[in-house]
């Protein structure tokens, strides 16, 4: 139960970064203002998060 635990929490944090590198990346080329930046990245990050959430626990128990 823990290693599933630690395992989906590396998964997890390696997801968030690489959405938030891609989303950095797409605010670059799309030339988005900078005042809009954080907005973007809290509203991915929250929609990323519920769905690692959700698939969390659809992993538990399963």
């Amino acid at each position: 139960m823990i290693s599933i635990i630690f395992v989906f929490v590396l998964f997890a944090f390696s997801i968030l970064f690489f959405i938030n590198k891609l989303t950095d990346s797409l605010c670059i080329q799309k030339e988005i203002p900078e005042d809009k930046h954080a907005k973007i990245f809290r509203t991915i990050n929250i929609l990323v998060t519920i769905l690692l959430i959700s698939s969390f626990i659809e992993v538990l128990y399963a």
